[in-house]
């Protein structure tokens, strides 16, 4: 079996994820124009997306060693003053940079 062979079951999983996606980007769409214009719900829903980001990056972050806390680290601070592009410049960087140095 060589890495570029048809499987049908990988393409129905595909498919079905594609589906899915689909599915609850449009149920949010839907739902959201139902509910009120508050304040705090949108405030509610901006946190969504870094929440949803550390809830993948910390237990890497933790988990793996010293170089990857502590990058984690400078690039949490970095985020909150700079741009997202230096952000993942400076993550990138210094989680390089300390594997260099700590290993």
């Amino acid at each position: 079996m060589s890495a570029f062979d048809f499987d049908p079951t990988t393409l129905a999983a595909f498919v079905a994820m594609g589906v899915a996606t689909y599915a609850t980007r449009l149920a949010g769409l839907t739902l959201v124009r139902h509910i009120p214009s508050i304040d705090r719900f949108k405030a509610a829903l901006e946190a969504v997306p870094p929440a949803v980001l550390m809830t993948v990056i910390a237990p890497m972050a933790l988990a793996t060693g010293w170089a990857e806390t502590l990058a984690a680290a400078i690039t949490a601070i970095a985020a909150t003053r700079l741009p997202l592009f230096v952000v993942v410049a400076i993550g990138v960087l210094s989680v390089v940079g300390l594997r260099m140095v700590l290993s």
